[in-house]
């Protein structure tokens, strides 16, 4: 008797499909991934569908509208396992900066019939709105993660994925330090590992596109970066970036606002 393969859907919300594409980049790996599981929702790379419960949902991108925050309860139901992709889908995204502002007013300003926008005030990872079994982050996701993720629950295993910060990645990478070396304002010490230190090994500071890394201490680096000569309102704009609505982050910008 042939033994069914695990059906996998891949969902988008708000987002720029960046997280998506990674799993298309896998190349040469697609191949076992698709052998390995039957994608059986996948608009980002078919057209088919297959209806019905899905073993593995891997969900792409924030919930910014009232029709987003009702389809992820039916995504929910129907996932036996529900895994977040990117910072969109973990930490709000990019787009969580409009929790900071009015939305109404913004709306009015860019479109000429703002009554016709149906939008949500904030923009919310998947967590705030169902049980979420895994989630990995970045910006985009890093490739390797992500095959890592779907070999783990093949395997009915926990995921390895780092919880260490970036300056692990440097050390490992030859980095010299861009804050002991220039005094850039980096936030490596704080962001989970995953980008292979891309931004230092080219002299800028980290981003934090992978969001906050595990246990993060960062009211430690705004002293830093405020011995550094960073006043107060650039420290807030600091922390508020790809994964401004991350907790650590969001909490650490709120310190510094006047």
């Amino acid at each position: 008797m042939t033994r069914q393969r695990p059906r996998l859907a891949v969902w988008k919300f708000a987002s720029c499909d960046g997280c998506q594409l990674s799993l298309l980049d896998c190349e040469d790996e697609l191949l076992a991934v698709a052998g390995a599981v039957e994608i059986a929702y996948f608009p980002e790379a078919t057209r088919g569908t297959v209806r019905g419960i899905y073993d593995v949902s891997l969900v792409e991108g924030s919930i910014t509208t009232p029709h987003d925050a009702a389809r992820i309860l039916d995504v929910r139901r129907r996932s036996r396992q529900l895994i977040t992709i990117g910072a969109c889908a973990t930490a709000g995204g990019i787009q969580a900066l409009r929790n900071l502002a009015d939305v109404r007013e913004y709306t009015a300003i860019v479109y000429a019939r703002p009554d016709y926008i149906q939008t949500l005030a904030t923009s919310t990872p998947i967590a705030e709105h169902v049980s979420v079994d895994f989630e990995l982050r970045g910006c985009p996701i890093n490739k390797r993660q992500l095959l890592e993720v779907l070999a783990a629950l093949l395997a009915h295993r926990r995921p390895v994925t780092p919880a260490h910060s970036v300056c692990m990645e440097c050390k490992a990478r030859g980095n010299v330090c861009v804050m002991v070396a220039q005094g850039t304002p980096c936030l490596g010490p704080v962001t989970h590992a995953g980008c292979g230190a891309i931004c230092p090994a080219y002299a800028r500071g980290c981003y934090g596109c992978f969001g906050p890394m595990e246990m993060p201490n960062a009211p430690s680096l705004s002293e830093h970066l405020a011995a550094l000569g960073m006043d107060r309102a650039t420290l807030a704009r600091f922390w508020r970036g790809f994964n401004a609505h991350a907790a650590p982050f969001r909490e650490e910008a709120h310190c510094h606002d006047d």
